[in-house]
This record gives C-alpha cells, structure tokens and sequence, in this order.
C-alpha cells in the first residue's frame, strides 16, 4: 500500500498523487509498487524490498544519488503475547522525494500526522531525519514506560499467586526489552555513520541541536532498556520463589488442617467397632465422644498455633 504525504507549512498532510507529494510511505508494497516506484523516483528496486522484511539489521548504503538507512523502530502487536517488539523501516533519500517502507503497518506515521509541533521541510532532509529519528526515540520511550507500568501491575498481583501465568507475562515483558536493547543498540551506529557522511561539521546550529537531541533520547532509551531488563530477571528469580513459597504455605495449611480433622476421626473410628467399650451403657455416650473429640480438635490445635504451624 502507497501513501502520499504533503509537506504544508510545518505540516504533513496525505495527498491522492505521487506528482503533488513529498513524501511516499509504503506499506507491504506489492510487485507493481515496487516498479512503480523505481521507474518515478529512481529508486533501486533492492533498496526498497529491504525493508520487507521485518528482521532486517540496521545498515546504511549510497548508490548513485540515493541514499537507504534501515533502522529498527519500536512496534506493538496486541494480539501477540510479546506485546512490544521492533521492526525494520528503510528511509530512503532522493533528490526529489523521501521513501519509507516498512513491512507492517506502525504507529509511528500516525503519530506524526497527529502532532501538532513544526516539522521540517523534507527538502531539509538532514533536518527532516533528525525530527524522524527524534519521534522515534521518544516512541521507544513511550514503549518503554508501558512495559514497566505492565510489569508494577504484574508484581502487585503476583504476591497472591500460585498459578504461573503471571510470570509467562513477566518473562514476555522480558522478551519485549530484550528485542528494544538489541535494536537500539544496532541503530546508534548508523545515526553517527550518517552524521558522518553528511558532515558534521557542515550541519546548521538547528540541525547540531536536532542531532545531539536525537543522540540523547537513544541513549536514554538505551539505558532505560537496560535498567528495567536487569530489573525484570531479578524480579523473575524473586517471584519464582515466591510462588513456590506461595504455594508451601497453602500445603503447610492444608496438612496442619488434615491432621487436626484426624484426631475426631480416630476417635470415631474406634468408638465404631463391635466389641466392649466404655461408656457404651451409658445415657450420655455419645455427648462423651463427641466431648473427647472436640477435647483432643482443640488440644490439637493449641498445639500448632503455639508452634506457629498454621
């Protein structure tokens, strides 16, 4: 799927053709995309199937006046039990037009056709990218926000549990950081190799100040990923014990309770055999058993509460 995007006055507006945009962003392009695309534009037809698939690594290439940088983007698949993983975009520069293809569809577009801050021009395509890796890596940290907001919530109910479906959703989470540590870790040197060749010495002061914003938030993410993946494997090894722990208590309960039912049974166990027994003329009989009964329940249970066992 094409999409045309506008550049309007600080603005990205979608438009219906390839002759009135600035921007085209593809989406699963089809054989006849592709063609279209590289027969307009002049794009090569390798640079623009890059990205299809999802997996692919970070790189930066230049082949005549086209430039490609593929980075991994954060993206969230609802219906997956990894909740939070990354993909492959290609950003890919011409003289004329800005490219992106992607392999499934991201929130990252919407995000910027929704924002209400100044864009840059994308005839200013340094200072264009460095918005784009910018909204990126603040995506990153809006991702990463949601995991750990996910895990508080599955340490607070975890205390409680005996069941394992809370840490199959902590080790997802972990999944989820480590997929976000790889790939920020794989984007950082082709933001600097790009700076590189386009000099840095040459950028503007708005563009210097874009692009030490832009190496500061991946950091940052970078970090964040970090602490809270080494936050999440302690709180594994934690809450594994402690729903073992959980559930010894529960099997301590339920054997102290079994033993103390026992001792009324014992009683009446023996007060149900067919030979001599005391008190078995007597009026009062069956008050006696059921007395001693109760007698030896609350010794019994004197007993393990002075010991702590219940």
């Amino acid at each position: 799927m094409l999409t045309y995007i506008r550049w309007d006055d600080g603005k990205l507006v979608p438009v219906d053709s390839l002759d009135r945009c600035h921007i085209v962003r593809a989406v699963t392009p089809t054989a006849e995309e592709l063609s279209l695309l590289s027969g307009k534009l002049g794009v090569p037809t390798d640079f623009l199937t890059a990205a299809t698939d999802r997996d692919e690594r970070p790189r930066l290439e230049i082949e005549d006046s086209c430039r490609l940088v593929i980075i991994r983007i954060p993206h969230r698949e609802a219906s997956s039990d990894t909740p939070y993983t990354t993909m492959a975009l290609a950003i890919i520069l011409t003289p004329s037009h800005i490219v992106t293809v992607c392999s499934e569809e991201s929130t990252m577009w919407a995000d910027l056709l929704a924002t209400r801050s100044r864009i840059p021009s994308p005839h200013k395509q340094m200072s264009f990218l460095c918005s784009l890796f910018l909204h990126i890596a603040r995506q990153y940290l809006t991702f990463l926000r949601h995991i750990r907001d996910e895990s508080d919530t599955v340490e607070n109910a975890i205390h409680g549990s005996m069941k394992n479906e809370m840490m199959i959703r902590m080790l997802n989470l972990e999944k989820c950081l480590v997929y976000f540590t790889t790939s920020l870790r794989a984007n950082e040197p082709i933001w600097d190799r790009f700076r590189r060749i386009n000099g840095g010495e040459q950028l503007t002061e708005q563009e210097q100040e874009l692009a030490d914003d832009v190496k500061v938030e991946f950091r940052q993410a970078q970090e964040l990923a970090n602490i809270y993946s080494n936050i999440l494997s302690g709180m594994m090894d934690a809450f594994a014990s402690i729903i073992s722990n959980n559930l010894n208590v529960v099997m301590k309960f339920l054997t102290s309770i079994t033993i103390i039912l026992m001792l009324p049974t014992l009683v009446a166990s023996l007060y149900g055999m067919n030979v001599e027994l005391p008190f078995q003329h007597s009026p009062h009989a069956f008050l006696i058993t059921v007395g001693v009964s109760l007698l030896l329940a609350i010794v019994g249970v004197g007993i393990f509460l002075k010991k702590k066992w219940f």
